[in-house]
């Protein structure tokens, strides 16, 4: 009896040696275990350090459902696509993201870091597809160039709503490289330059009409000389040439009557 004590107890430890060493595993920080059972989802370990499962729940390939929960970057290479009006371009971004729901990670999608640069790609074309490169018409509208906070907080919207269904969670996007086509880029510089000197030229005849009607008001207010239409006419004349002139005026000195 003492020697069939001594077999069981043998073979109740090799038993215990055998089948409890492959239900340990480790995890490191921000690292996740999915545990399946006979194709069954058990659920996920994600507490850091030492633990044992059930040895079954382990019994696929070391690492196959390991995930990491760090926070990764992701690089949309350059793309050239067409804005809002049509004009070709080229754009790319950096998206920051993370795994949080391992479960979807794995079952949900295929290769779920391969679903991300797809999806990535994809969010972008459509983003510029979505707003013009640079303001025309409608000076209040929202472009690539001048508004790219908010571009970039409506392409990390969009990413999220893409990649909800992967378990994944969009922490940050951020447009990285923005530029016309080099088919279009050196008459787009011409467009924009042309641009800029419009508008500086609006303004200056804005400030120039000011200042006129400011001059002949304050000769009115202060009885200073009585001009009559004519005279007024050939003083803004003068006064618009002076002051909208990209030369220095030359001063002609009148040593006369201004009558004939």
């Amino acid at each position: 009896m003492p020697l069939f004590k001594l077999v069981l107890a043998i073979v109740l430890l090799a038993i215990v040696a055998v089948v409890l060493p492959p239900g340990y595993f480790t995890l490191q920080p921000n690292e996740a275990k999915v545990l399946v059972l006979f194709g069954k989802y058990k659920g996920t370990v994600t507490r850091d350090g030492f633990h044992w499962t059930n040895p079954l729940a382990l019994a696929v390939p070391r690492g196959r459902y390991t995930v990491s929960r760090r926070i990764r970057n992701f690089e949309i290479e350059k793309l050239k696509v067409n804005d809002k009006r049509g004009n070709p371009i080229e754009i790319a971004a950096v998206v920051v993201w993370r795994v949080v729901d391992t479960a979807h990670a794995l079952f949900d999608v295929d290769h779920y870091e391969h679903y991300v640069k797809i999806q990535s790609d994809a969010a972008l074309r459509h983003l510029a597809n979505c707003y013009p490169y640079d303001h025309g018409e409608e000076e209040e509208e929202i472009t690539l160039r001048s508004g790219m906070e908010e571009v970039a907080q409506v392409l990390k919207k969009e990413l999220q709503e893409r990649l909800q269904k992967a378990g994944v969670q969009v922490e940050e996007t951020r447009l990285t490289h923005l530029a016309y086509a080099p088919e279009i880029a050196n008459a787009m510089l011409r467009r924009q330059q042309a641009e800029a000197i419009i508008a500086a030229r609006r303004k200056i005849v804005h400030g120039a009409v000011s200042m006129v009607e400011m001059a002949l008001e304050d000769l009115k207010t202060k009885n200073v000389v009585d001009l009559d239409e004519e005279r007024k006419a050939a003083m803004v004349s003068n006064l618009l040439v002076v002051l909208c002139g990209e030369a220095e005026a030359q001063p002609v000195i009148n040593a006369g009557t201004l009558y004939k």
